[in-house]
């Protein structure tokens, strides 16, 4: 009786874990040094909305390292530019 309530409420309180961690801005501190978008792997743009009055850049680096970045600093619009151009290539090239 017991595994079947386990079964039961175990996936409930996964998906519990990960929208409570979806609520709220994801991102803590910002990265403030400039680096190259050749070392990005995955970019993610998270809106500005009830969970978090920011918007939120966070990027995946070829490390696997996730790092936050200040979607108002120049440096960041333009290695996001960088990017999106070089992944726009890349699937038009397939």
């Amino acid at each position: 009786m017991k595994l079947i309530l386990n079964c039961l409420f175990l996936p409930t309180a996964a998906v519990l874990a990960r929208v409570s961690a979806e609520l709220r801005c994801q991102c803590i501190n910002t990265h403030s040094t400039p680096f190259h978008p050749k070392f990005i792997k995955e970019l993610r743009v998270i809106e500005s909305g009830p969970h978090c009055e920011n918007s939120e850049i966070i990027v995946k680096l070829v490390n696997g390292k996730e790092v936050c970045l200040d979607p108002k600093e120049k440096w960041v619009q333009k290695v996001v530019q960088i990017f999106l151009k070089r992944t726009e290539k890349q699937q038009q090239q397939q």
